[in-house]
């Protein structure tokens, strides 16, 4: 009989694979670029500022942004995985703080 993964750690490991593939996979985007994506910090203008409306207020993202972006040299498959590192930088950073806050709510209350 084989022991069953609880749920949590199978979507853990699904998080880390795709963060893996983010930062470290084969892709257009060199690596370094897509950790600073990832990360939201260290990168020119105008891929700054696309990243960090991708990153802060996504509903801001404009064509004109990838437009910029695109007249700077940048293909669409770079933006795409640029784009994305960015969301999901965030997204993990936005889930880092929750947990913290958790623990921190946790550890007042004493338990």
């Amino acid at each position: 009989m084989t022991e069953e993964v609880p749920t949590e750690d199978k979507k853990w490991a699904a998080y880390r694979a795709l963060e893996d593939r983010i930062l470290n996979g084969a892709g257009r985007a060199p690596a370094e670029q897509r950790a600073r994506a990832f990360g939201n910090a260290g990168l020119s203008s105008p891929l700054a500022e696309l990243i960090d409306k991708v990153a802060t207020s996504p509903t801001q993202v404009t064509d004109a942004d990838f437009a910029a972006a695109r007249a700077a040299g940048y293909t669409e498959d770079q933006l795409f995985e640029l784009v994305i590192g960015a969301a999901v930088g965030q997204s993990a950073r936005q889930y880092d703080a929750g947990l913290a806050a958790l623990a921190d709510a946790e550890a007042e209350d004493g338990g």
